[in-house]
């Protein structure tokens, strides 16, 4: 399928691993050239060497002067899609103000940024995609990462807000909830808050899905293509009728029909 993205122009934030580096794949196999905003040059090369239309910029949208130097660097673009996230596991009487901040700045603010520059721009020209990476978190707050679930849930106010604003025009601001997705960062994450002593990835994925995960319809980890995938399409003209809109793309994790 045609998804009718050639020359198009994107940035995708968080786009040096994971979801956010699929879905620079995804988008540049369609004929886009996107931009991917890093906190170093050494991280970008790493991530990004051996790609077509992809152009890293050493600057970090988790920091009001690193989202203004991309912004200053890139002043304009088709589609912005807001990925950069971080989570840890932790209790929530340990989470401090500082931990608070960190996550809401990273996680909420880097978009919120980003969209106050080039959302009023979309409108402007009737045309644009604005697409937040949330997570299942943000209708299932998990008890062992509060601070990640709330950042998450915000991504959905801030999204389905901005989609109010687009009426009448052919701007849309979608929101996907991706469920837990392959990453290195997720396998570590899984065995430490494994049981076992020094699990395998397999034994620590099996238990996170038995005991914290068990209504997952799918069992396993996401891949990170079956991510980007959906992300392609909502950044294409043919997802014009998709608007406001929190996709669900986990696994049949979450329980409630709508």
């Amino acid at each position: 399928m045609d998804l009718q993205l050639k020359n198009k122009t994107a940035i995708v934030t968080g786009g040096t691993a994971g979801i956010g580096l699929a879905i620079v794949k995804a988008l540049t196999a369609e004929g886009v050239t996107v931009t991917v905003p890093g906190r170093t040059q050494a991280k970008l090369d790493a991530a990004l060497t051996g790609l077509q239309n992809v152009k890293g910029i050493v600057a970090d949208p988790a920091t009001a002067e690193g989202a203004a130097s991309l912004i200053q660097q890139v002043p304009a673009t088709d589609i912005l899609v807001n990925n950069l996230g971080i989570y840890e596991a932790k209790e929530f009487a340990d989470i401090t103000d500082e931990d608070w901040f960190n996550i809401f700045e990273t996680n909420v603010l880097s978009g919120v940024r980003l969209s106050r520059h080039y959302f009023p721009q979309m409108l402007k020209k009737n045309s644009g995609r604005i697409i937040f990476i949330s997570s299942e978190s943000a209708v299932m707050t998990p008890p062992e990462m509060v601070h990640y679930g709330v950042t998450k849930s915000s991504q959905l106010a801030i999204s389905r807000g901005l989609a109010e604003r687009t009426k009448g025009t052919a701007v849309t601001v979608n929101t996907v909830l991706p469920g837990p997705t392959r990453s290195e960062g997720i396998v570590d994450f899984l065995k430490n808050i494994s049981s076992a002593e020094n699990p395998t990835p397999e034994q620590a994925e099996q238990e996170f899905f038995e005991k914290h995960r068990s209504s997952s319809l799918l069992q396993r980890l996401i891949e990170s293509e079956e991510i980007a995938s959906l992300v392609a399409y909502l950044a294409s003209p043919l997802s014009a009728a998709t608007n406001g809109a929190a996709l669900r793309a986990e696994g049949g994790l979450l329980r409630s029909i709508v």
